[in-house]
């Protein structure tokens, strides 16, 4: 099963342009979480301080008791092998095969002989749905089985946690409904942690256990799917239905602190959308981070304001997407 991850707090700038500050959270082990906002609020960033890439100035982000802000290098270093990531691009190398591709961290971190590397590798690329194209180089196959073989490297070293970096960028609707399909199908299979980094709102409100919204340099709220889908904010509202009306404007710019709302229809008085059902494994396999979403929301659902909570008894009885 995934890592927890406790993050409180943390605060990330570079010079004098802030990022982002006071994000405390809690990556529930196991979960789906998908992290978005506007173009520009950092949201790639927060992966890379989740890895180490990047320090941030203060707060802590705590992994199986191990503050990544303030450990030593050696400590880092072990960290790191939880970890599994999926780049936008795949960041496969150009003149390797798919296979050499996949095989690359385990003969760079660990002692496997030739024949264990074969079995691994060629396991994850079946996971992948890349059977038989393992001797393709990069090149030679399409973008969305490059976003595959790129999973597959980042799951050869079976980490308990999965970033993934906006893995619908670059890729046509259909092949994104794909990717997620996979996706949630390697969740239940591994029950890993996954942070994804989107602006899909297909993907979004679809794939995610947990949703977090970033904007004006703040985690404006970050919880469980049906919670988030349901909400009123109007920073969250706005983002999730896609409209022009709200404090989300064109530009970086415009979106700094202190700006009036655009438009003229008050963001909280929109209706609330209907939540969507969430992508089910294939073959019928239970997911068990589902099951653990559900009974956090079913403690909080009786102090829900009525429409929320009449939101989410309908998400819940309604029939699943698959």
């Amino acid at each position: 099963m995934g890592v927890e991850v406790v993050v409180e707090d943390l605060g990330k700038s570079f010079g004098s342009q802030r990022i982002w500050q006071g994000v405390t959270l809690t990556l529930p082990p196991g979960e789906i979480s998908v992290m978005l906002g506007p173009s520009g609020t950092g949201k790639s960033v927060f992966l890379k301080a989740m890895i180490g890439l990047l320090k941030p100035e203060h707060g802590s982000c705590r992994i199986n008791g191990v503050d990544i802000v303030t450990c030593s290098e050696r400590e880092l270093y072990q960290i790191r092998k939880l970890f599994g990531v999926l780049f936008q691009d795949g960041a496969l190398f150009g003149s390797m095969n798919l296979f050499d591709n996949v095989a690359f961290p385990l003969r760079e971190h660990t002692k496997k002989s030739e024949s264990e590397i074969r079995g691994i590798v060629l396991e994850k690329l079946d996971m992948t749905g890349l059977s038989g194209a393992e001797r393709k180089l990069p090149g030679e196959i399409s973008g969305g089985m490059r976003k595959r073989a790129g999973l597959a490297r980042a799951l050869v070293l079976d980490p308990e946690i999965i970033l993934v970096d906006e893995p619908d960028s670059g890729l046509d609707p259909v092949r994104v409904a794909y990717l997620n399909q996979l996706i949630v199908d390697l969740n239940a299979v591994t029950d890993s942690t996954f942070v994804i980094v989107t602006h899909d709102m297909n993907t979004t409100t679809t794939l995610a256990d947990n949703i977090g919204v970033i904007f004006r340099q703040q985690l404006v709220m970050f919880g469980a799917r049906e919670l988030v889908l349901s909400s009123s904010d109007p920073v969250v509202a706005q983002f999730m239905q896609g409209s022009r009306f709200g404090p989300i404007g064109m530009s970086e710019e415009r979106d700094s602190a202190g700006m009036p709302i655009s438009g003229d229809v008050d963001p909280e008085n929109l209706p609330l959308p209907k939540i969507r059902p969430q992508i089910k494994p294939t073959n019928g396999r239970e997911r068990a981070a589902e099951t653990r979403r559900l009974g956090r929301v079913r403690q909080v659902l009786p102090h829900l304001p009525a429409d929320m909570r009449r939101a989410i008894e309908e998400s819940m009885a309604s029939p699943s997407d698959n």
